[in-house]
């Protein structure tokens, strides 16, 4: 029964053994690199001149909005002096014409800034293409690589060391056709 037991036990130790030497070489038969996105977007011309256009439109959005702001709140306080002496129905009138305002506003808010609005719409026309170029770039860096991995350093994924040796963004940077080390990579 002794000699059974063994015998199981190192049939079973071969068992793992066997397992874990596989587990180990597909680890190391598994190609990794990491770029950095932000890095890389941050050395394209046109997604400078992208950000610029779309900040300059966003300013000036809400340069109007606050302006409107303003003329609300003015013709409040307008109100709330003169509203003692006005009639109920002139009371009636003036609140909804505020309120009238207030509602435009918030439109005029949705309009540019909400999920579908103006800058969003604007956002997809600048920009998408730039990342849509920058991912079919790491697409071709993967499949020419054969990396199985391609992490992104400047996501949410949280890298505690990277060795630089992986970082393949100016590489990406090169295949797009830009010209990479211009700004300081490691953010």
């Amino acid at each position: 029964m002794k000699n059974l037991v063994i015998s199981v036990n190192n049939s079973f130790r071969g068992i793992l053994i066997a397992l874990f030497i596989l587990i180990s070489g597909m680890s190391y038969s598994q190609k990794f690199a990491y770029v950095n996105t932000e890095y890389i977007l941050e050395n394209i011309p046109e997604y400078s001149t992208a950000q610029t256009e779309l900040d300059n439109l966003s300013v000036q959005w809400q340069k109007d909005i606050e302006m409107k702001l303003a003329e609300i709140d003015k013709m409040y306080k307008s109100y709330q002096a003169d509203q003692i002496l006005l009639p109920e129905e002139l009371k009636r009138k003036r609140e909804n014409e505020i309120t009238k305002k207030e509602k435009e506003v918030k439109d005029l808010q949705k309009k540019k800034f909400g999920k579908d609005g103006e800058l969003f719409k604007k956002r997809q026309e600048l920009v998408k293409p730039i990342q849509d170029k920058l991912y079919k770039a790491i697409e071709d860096l993967s499949k020419k690589g054969s990396y199985a991995f391609i992490f992104d350093k400047a996501g949410q994924v949280t890298m505690l060391f990277a060795d630089p040796k992986l970082d393949k963004s100016d590489e990406v940077l090169q295949n797009m056709g830009y010209k990479a080390g211009k700004k300081e990579k490691s953010k």
